[in-house]
C-alpha cells in the first residue's frame, strides 16, 4: 500500500514539473520581429505599409501577439535610411523590410547577407542591383516589384485625348524607380509616334516652378510611380488645374490626390504579397530562389470632380469599368 502511494506521488510530482518545463518553454518562445523601413510618408507608401501588415496577418503574424513590428519611416533623409537600416542590423531583427527602392537599398547595404530583405512594391529590383534576376534573386533578398502597366496607362491617355500631340513626362532625377518609369514611359510613347518632353525635379521643393514651366507647352502631363511627384502630387494638380491640362497618374492614391485618370495597380495589394512572402520566410523560405511577385493586374481609378473643373468627358466604357471593378473619386 505505501509503495503504491509512494510511486502515485513520484509519478504526480513528475508530471507536474515535465508540465512546469513544458509552460516555461513556451513561454520564452521566440517572438519574431520584423523592421519595417519606409521612405517618406505619402498615400502611396502609407497603403504599402498597410498592405504589409495585413500580408502577414493572412499567415497568422499578429502584430503585439506573436509577432513584433519595429516601424521606422526615415522622412526621405539618406542620414536616416543609414541609421535606421544599421538600427535593424544591431538589433539582429529577424527579417527587414523596405517600402521604396532608397530604403530598400539601405537595407541590403545593412544586413549581414544573411537577414531576409522584402522588397515592398520596388520598381526595378534589378536595376537597384537588389536582385540577381526576378526569378533567381540569388541572395537574401525577395520581394515585390511595383512597375507600372505601362502601355496600358498610354493608352487610356489617348482614348481620353485622341488629339493629343505632346505629353510631358515629369520626374525626380534621384529617385531610381521614377527615372526608370520615367524614361520607359518616353520610350513607349516615342514607339507610339508621341511626342514628349521630359522634366525633372530635383525635390519636391522644384514641382511649382517646373510644373509651371511644364504645363504651358503639353497638352497632358504623365506623372509615373514617383516618390517625390507622388508627395508633390497636389502642387503639380493644382499648377495645371490653371491651365486646363490634364495629370494622368501612374497610382490609384495619385488619382485620389487630383490626377484624372489612371489604369492603375494596388499600392495596397503590393504591399499585402510582400507581407505575405515575408511571412513565408519567417517560416523557412530561402529567399535565394523565391522569384520576385509582380503585380499585373489593375484597374482604372477616375477622378470625376477633375473630369469636370477640366472640361473633359471620359469615355463611357472606362467609367463603367472603374464602376463595376475600379475606383471613383468624387
Amino acid at each position: 500500500m505505501y509503495a503504491l502511494i509512494t510511486a502515485l506521488v513520484l509519478f504526480l510530482g513528475f508530471a507536474f514539473f515535465a508540465t512546469q518545463k513544458q509552460t516555461v518553454k513556451t513561454s520564452q518562445k521566440k517572438v519574431p520581429t520584423v523592421g519595417i523601413l519606409q521612405l517618406m510618408t505619402h498615400p502611396a507608401l502609407d497603403q504599402i505599409h498597410h498592405g504589409f501588415v495585413a500580408g502577414l496577418k493572412e499567415y497568422g503574424y499578429i502584430p503585439g501577439k506573436n509577432i513584433k513590428i519595429d516601424f521606422e519611416n526615415a522622412q526621405n533623409d539618406q542620414s536616416n535610411l543609414k541609421t535606421m537600416s544599421t538600427k535593424f542590423a544591431n538589433e539582429k531583427v529577424d527579417l527587414m523590410a523596405g517600402i521604396a527602392t532608397p530604403a530598400a537599398q539601405a537595407l541590403a547595404n545593412a544586413a549581414d547577407k544573411k537577414t531576409p530583405v522584402i522588397l515592398a512594391g520596388i520598381t526595378d529590383p534589378k536595376g537597384g542591383n537588389l536582385v540577381k534576376s526576378d526569378q533567381h534573386p540569388g541572395g537574401n533578398i525577395t520581394g515585390t516589384s511595383g512597375e507600372s502597366p505601362l502601355k496600358k496607362q498610354l493608352k487610356l491617355i489617348r482614348e481620353v485625348m485622341p488629339q493629343l500631340k505632346t505629353i510631358g513626362i515629369i520626374y525626380t532625377s534621384s529617385d531610381h524607380g521614377g527615372s526608370y518609369n520615367a524614361k520607359k514611359f518616353a520610350k513607349i510613347c516615342h514607339q507610339e509616334g508621341i511626342k514628349y518632353k521630359l522634366y525633372t525635379i530635383a525635390s519636391t521643393n522644384d514641382m511649382q516652378q517646373v510644373a509651371e514651366q511644364m504645363v504651358t507647352k503639353v497638352d497632358a502631363v504623365y506623372a509615373p510611380q514617383d516618390n517625390g511627384v507622388a508627395s508633390a502630387m497636389k502642387t503639380l494638380v493644382n499648377v495645371a488645374n490653371q491651365e486646363r491640362v490634364p495629370v494622368f497618374p501612374s497610382a490609384d492614391t495619385m488619382v485620389k490626390d487630383g490626377g484624372l485618370a489612371s489604369y492603375a495597380i494596388s499600392q495596397y495589394d503590393l504591399g499585402k504579397v510582400a507581407g505575405e512572402m515575408a511571412a513565408q520566410v519567417l517560416r523557412g523560405r530561402k529567399t535565394a530562389n523565391f522569384p520576385v511577385a509582380y503585380i499585373t493586374k489593375g484597374k482604372y481609378v477616375i477622378n470625376t470632380k477633375e473630369e469636370k473643373l477640366l472640361g473633359i468627358k471620359l469615355p463611357a466604357k472606362v467609367v463603367k469599368a472603374a464602376e463595376t471593378k475600379g475606383e471613383i473619386f468624387k
